[in-house]
């Protein structure tokens, strides 16, 4: 049995800013990181065609190359970078165990998990298309929302963050139309007053979104439904934001761990600790508020250095 377990001191769950960068931190501080990728190698980034608000990339950068540059820092330190991806976890035990997908069983001293979040879109064939191509079609305005600056742009979603998001595109862009597919927000009071309260938001309340158009590059416009005349209309846009949730890619460790209501990790406030000792987390998964690149990371940094102290308190 024992030649069929591998042990590590740092199992590092998924890859994108926050498993990186732990790698990082993790390598120079001799824990002999091991890295598995995950489904999505490199994360949500490897979609973005373009990342402006990276610090240290004047000239902005690709996400796909800035995945690539940040798994070859890590690589360089002496991560152990794997494609695969974790389909099961133990942290029942003092051993902390984890699976692999071909049937490897792996125990760590230390886990840090970073296997993000992961966006929920409409489904319609059109908005994946648009999406697939970096035509237009975003579930982040704070990352992309520049480039739409004095456009017309649509935007789906009711709730808290849709609203957020909606505002600060109204700094941004001509005008912003706002699809709401009920009959009322399910945003709290004062999110929903502040985007009637601005004058270039049009809200469409009981609307569904139909189609994303364009011309087979980039978006064109949005075919609406009103669902209270059974009509359908047409409304010019450049950019098409889907701002209906997340849903974090933490399924494999409900049984262990302790989550949110929604699946985001809870962490012990200002650490990467999780309810588990050894057990540490970065990104998404535990962040439904910033959902950034520059705060993954940073989180990730955090997770690596808590792990190092909890490896150096048991010496």
């Amino acid at each position: 049995m024992s030649d069929t377990i591998e042990k590590v001191k740092c199992l590092i769950i998924g890859s994108g800013p926050a498993g990186y960068t732990a790698a990082i931190y993790a390598s120079r501080a001799n824990m002999f990181p091991v890295l598995y990728q995950g489904t999505q190698p490199g994360g949500q980034l490897t979609t973005t065609n373009e990342v402006e608000n990276w610090p240290g990339n004047p000239e902005g950068i690709t996400g796909p190359e800035m995945m690539v540059g940040l798994q070859t820092q890590a690589q360089r330190f002496g991560t152990d970078v794997r494609d695969g991806w974790i389909t099961k976890v133990d942290f029942s035990g003092d051993i902390h165990k984890a699976w692999v997908h071909d049937g490897k069983e792996i125990h760590a001293e230390t886990i840090i998990i970073s296997t993000g979040a992961t966006a929920k879109y409409l489904g319609l064939e059109s908005e994946q298309k648009y999406l697939n191509l970096g035509g237009g079609v975003s579930a982040c305005a704070i990352c992309d929302g520049f480039f739409y600056r004095n456009q017309e742009v649509v935007i789906v979603g009711a709730g808290d963050s849709a609203c957020e998001e909606a505002h600060y595109l109204s700094k941004l862009c001509k005008k912003v139309t706002m699809l709401v597919r009920s009959d009322q927000f399910r945003a709290s009071k004062i999110m929903e007053a502040r985007v009637r309260n601005t004058p270039n938001i049009e809200i469409l309340m009981n609307h569904d979104t139909v189609e994303v158009l364009g011309d087979g590059q980039v978006v064109t416009g949005v075919k609406a439904l009103n669902k209270t005349t059974n009509t359908h209309f047409e409304i010019p846009a450049t950019g098409f934001f889907v701002a209906i949730g997340h849903k974090p890619n933490t399924e494999i460790f409900k049984d262990y761990l302790n989550l949110d209501e929604t699946g985001y990790i809870i962490n012990t406030p200002g650490t990467a600790k999780t309810s588990v000792a050894g057990v540490f987390v970065g990104g998404d998964a535990a962040d439904h508020v910033y959902r950034q690149a520059i705060t993954a990371a940073g989180t990730g940094c955090m997770a690596a250095l808590d792990a190092e102290r909890y490896l150096a308190a048991k010496e």
